[in-house]
């Protein structure tokens, strides 16, 4: 494999103070990772309890310091992605009301986005939950995302999602939402995506595949347009949940001995490149 490869991990969580922090990314380093787009944890992670809008700035700053801190430590280049986990309107509701949940979490996003502006992110994350909630819950949900989509179309920058698993359907539904609000569907990126490439292809949206199992083998068999990523959340009580820090690097280095290299440069340079419109060497 050529040095100058570069591995990308497309959903990771690091936290500097509760987690394993730089020793985590070092992991991932030392297994040949070069970048990775640095997510936003839930705020209740980091001990925050949201009320309104502006409680969403010191978790969207600690996403920031975070990358540069990784980016400075271990020369790990981090892309910042703000966002707001969609169970978060569960909590919200509970408190609030799911009006004013709606209201706090797109005030929220009004925030992630001026960030994305000013150049200290890349990229915003929304999504809906991925398990039954209500009729009322389920649309509100789609009214907070919508407005993520909205900002982003006026950003020109992607938006992750965190959404139930993908179907033929449910593909074509957040395909359809993303067009009314008038995003691209080539900056949407289905966050622990299960492999249904083609599927995917078809209305747009770019799968960005959890690297477990044989899950890349078989997104590899309908192509390469997708992402790899870990989705690990740096969590002491779930040590290497979702998946370890390592995977990705190891997983590409592994396939590469099957495939070659072509694939994974288009999987991590020219794929991620082009979505985030960011510089991948």
């Amino acid at each position: 494999m050529k040095s100058s490869l570069p591995i990308t991990d497309n959903h990771i969580h690091i936290d500097l103070v509760r987690g394993k922090g730089l020793a985590a990314v070092s992991e991932f380093k030392n297994a040949g990772g070069t970048h990775m787009f640095l997510v936003t944890l839930p705020s209740w992670y980091l001990g925050v309890s949201v009320k309104e809008k502006n409680d969403y700035i010191s978790v969207f700053e600690e996403t920031i310091q975070t990358a540069e801190t990784i980016q400075k430590e271990t020369g790990v280049v981090a892309f910042p992605v703000l966002g707001i986990h969609p169970v978060e309107i569960m909590h919200l509701s509970e408190e609030i009301g799911v009006k004013n949940a709606v209201d706090v979490m797109c005030g929220g996003f009004d925030i992630a986005a001026r960030y994305v502006s000013e150049g200290k992110a890349v990229a915003i994350k929304s999504g809906r939950p991925h398990y039954p909630v209500s009729d009322e819950i389920w649309d509100a949900s789609n009214i907070v995302m919508c407005h993520a989509f909205e900002l982003a179309k006026d950003l020109k920058c992607a938006v992750q999602l965190h959404v139930e698993d993908m179907t033929a359907d449910s593909l074509a539904s957040i395909a359809a939402l993303a067009k009314a609000s008038g995003l691209s569907t080539e900056k949407v990126v289905n966050h622990h995506a299960t492999p249904l490439v083609a599927e995917a292809e078809k209305v747009g949206i770019f799968p960005s595949v959890t690297s477990g199992k044989d899950s890349i083998e078989t997104a590899l068999e309908q192509g390469s347009r997708f992402l790899m990523e870990t989705d690990y959340v740096d969590d002491p009580q779930r040590p290497g949940f979702v998946l370890g820090p390592k995977t990705v690097p190891r997983k590409t280095k592994k396939l590469i001995e099957i495939y070659g290299e072509e694939p994974f440069w288009k999987i991590h340079q020219e794929n991620p490149g082009r979505i985030y419109d960011v510089d991948i060497e």
